[in-house]
């Protein structure tokens, strides 16, 4: 398919290996072996990432935000059963705050080259990014570690005391609700907050800057009746045509160092590519 060949050729001239691993895996029939060794080179001794496997976090200390982006690649290749995920909720233990949820991200960043938006004070609470988004992984893989009862009370306080949100924290919303197994809570905490989840989505495909489109909520069809599909096959279109000519797909926020731009690249590019099979557009 052509889309899949224009991606291919950008991923190789734009990505980082494990990005290049990952599309040749999931795309190619390559192994997936070869992509867990390479986030295993991200991966610290006290179980955590870093590394830059986040691009906007550049330095080598364990961040919960990079478990998270482990954890999205371990998802995608169905290995939630690899040393790796014990070990790194070792490591969110060790960070958790006393309401059982991690910090956005911790003091040591202040020592490391990163993007702006990336600051902290000296004792940050915990937050439902990325708690929501970790718990949500592991309870859809069922493991079973003493970290994830805590966390998981964490997000059901922290979402109970939601009025308005913010779009990065409704995504973490989103995919917590989508997946805890307590279906008739979550159905009913979802049912509260629709609308104040929907008040972050951009439904415009062609709106500008930082926006946060449906298939941000929904990279893949959800349990949740949260887009109707009609919205989602507006979305999908617009996806598929934002393909470049060098055959990559680019983030929409800012790309602060020059690095970053290519490393997003790869990595989203593959990302959405398999927006578009879960959608059965590929």
């Amino acid at each position: 398919m052509e889309m899949i060949s224009q991606a291919e050729t950008y991923v190789l001239l734009h990505g980082r290996l494990i990005d290049r691993l990952r599309f040749a895996a999931l795309f190619r029939g390559a192994s997936r072996t070869r992509v867990l060794d390479a986030l295993r080179c991200y991966r610290n001794d006290d179980g955590g990432f870093g590394n830059a496997l986040e691009p906007d976090l550049r330095g080598a200390a364990s961040q919960p935000e990079p478990v998270e982006v482990a954890f999205s690649i371990l998802d995608e290749l169905d290995a939630f059963d690899d040393p790796m995920v014990a070990a790194a909720c070792d490591y969110l233990v060790s960070v958790t705050t006393k309401d059982g949820g991690v910090p956005f991200v911790l003091p040591s960043v202040r020592d490391t080259p990163r993007a702006p938006w990336w600051e902290t004070g000296d004792e940050p609470p915990g937050s439902l990014v990325p708690t929501a988004s970790l718990a949500g992984f592991l309870h859809k893989h069922g493991v079973d570690h003493p970290w994830l009862g805590p966390a998981t009370d964490f997000c059901w306080s922290a979402i109970a005391g939601i009025s308005d949100t913010t779009p990065y924290e409704a995504r973490a919303v989103v995919q917590f609700l989508d997946l805890v197994p307590d279906r008739p809570r979550a159905e009913a905490e979802f049912g509260r907050l629709r609308e104040a989840l929907l008040a972050t989505v951009t439904f415009d495909p062609g709106a500008p800057g930082e926006a946060h489109f449906p298939l941000d909520f929904a990279p893949s069809p959800l349990r949740l009746p949260l887009f109707t599909q009609d919205v989602l096959d507006r979305h999908l279109d617009a996806l598929a045509a934002a393909q470049s000519e060098d055959g990559g797909w680019r983030g929409n926020w800012l790309m602060w160092t020059p690095v970053v731009e290519h490393e997003w690249g790869g990595y989203l590019t593959v990302h959405r590519l398999r927006t578009l099979r879960a959608y059965g557009r590929l």
